[in-house]
């Protein structure tokens, strides 16, 4: 498995506020290769089978809505210590905890309108973009 890939998703929100040329620098700006990438939308299908580890947690419904409501961009980088390097520039999933300059502090609303998703292991990474992209799709 390559470890020095991880999977992310700019989520409706930052598409709907026009973020997603900004978010997408600022990933550059931080030393990551942009491998594959594209718009989707995701179906209600698509949603809960992507975020079924939560399917049992009060908010997998919302989620699941959340995650339709509009376009996403599914993107798989490319740098060392990728994962771990990516969630610190994310930040914490509420953006209130969130350090100053992270993806999250910047463009999230709320803990759960937060802007971009970055997978935290990677075997999640592997799994994650294999669920968005095909193997062609990956450079």
């Amino acid at each position: 498995m390559v470890t020095n890939r991880t999977f992310t998703m700019l989520k409706p929100d930052s598409l709907e506020k026009g973020n997603t040329g900004a978010i997408l620098e600022k990933i550059n700006a931080s030393g990551f290769k942009i491998v594959a990438m594209k718009q989707t939308q995701m179906s209600r299908r698509d949603a809960e089978t992507f975020y079924a580890i939560h399917k049992d947690r009060p908010f997998f419904a919302d989620l699941v809505t959340y995650m339709t409501r509009g376009p996403i961009v599914a993107a798989i980088l490319e740098k060392e210590n990728a994962v771990e390097d990516f969630r610190t520039l994310i930040g914490a999933t509420n953006p209130e905890d969130a350090a100053e300059g992270t993806i999250r502090k910047m463009f999230a609303k709320s803990i759960s309108e937060n802007a971009v998703h970055g997978s935290d292991s990677d075997e999640n990474a592997f799994i994650e973009g294999s669920f968005h992209f095909s193997g062609r799709e990956i450079f």
